[in-house]
């Protein structure tokens, strides 16, 4: 079993995706923290009991990671696109079971399962590698070591995640992956010429906005 846990907006830092959630929410996000010797900070934004968004940027606090920095932060392409403006990188789906899953789906389709930690907060992640997470459509899996994670214990922002959807050209291979992992009801589904992630958010307002991946 697998659920959204939260969406995540990259960005060239946290100042600059800050604002940017600010003039689409309405809401800034607040402080999260230091991911150790990860290379990225935070910022976070509830989005209801249960999901939250993230605000993420490398830390200039840090040195270089071992490893590249999660959501392809480190790519070229994705350096470019955040030059212009934060923008909508993925999400990441939590379960209970993550080494289970890890093991039925192998190292190949799941990725290889790491501790993150952040203050308090512990929790692993397996990330697909990136010739197979279909332009981040599939999304890392996390465990929580508490069971609740980030969402609980951040403020109500009178934001609410309505839907996510993924639009690609091979749409049944994505419904197959998503179905692996517990997660074919988790989005709404289309095909298209062009991978893209939507999340469809309603702000304190009322009034919904669409933050898209392309």
């Amino acid at each position: 079993m697998a659920e959204i846990d939260h969406i995540v907006i990259g960005a060239r830092t946290l100042e600059e995706g800050a604002d940017y959630i600010e003039a689409q929410l309405g809401v800034r996000p607040t402080p999260g923290g230091s991911h150790p010797g990860i290379g990225t900070h935070n910022m976070l934004l509830g989005l209801g009991p249960d999901r939250y968004l993230e605000v993420i940027a490398p830390d200039p606090d840090q040195p270089a990671p071992p490893h590249p920095r999660p959501f392809d932060l480190d790519d070229a392409g994705v350096a470019m696109m955040l030059e212009a403006g934060p923008h909508l990188l993925a999400w990441v789906a939590r379960t209970p079971v993550l080494d289970a899953v890890a093991a039925r789906l192998g190292a190949s389709q799941a990725g290889e399962v790491r501790a993150w930690s952040r203050g308090d907060l512990k929790w692993r992640m397996a990330f697909p590698p990136q010739n197979q997470d279909m332009r981040n459509l599939i999304p890392p899996l996390i465990q929580w070591e508490d069971g609740k994670g980030a969402a609980p214990r951040l403020k109500e922002s009178g934001c609410r995640l309505l839907a996510l959807e993924a639009e690609h050209p091979d749409a049944d291979q994505l419904r197959q992956a998503l179905g692996q992992r517990g997660l074919e009801e988790a989005l709404k589904l289309r095909r298209s010429g062009h991978p893209r992630l939507v999340a469809r958010i309603s702000r304190p307002d009322g009034s919904e906005v669409a933050l898209s991946s392309g």
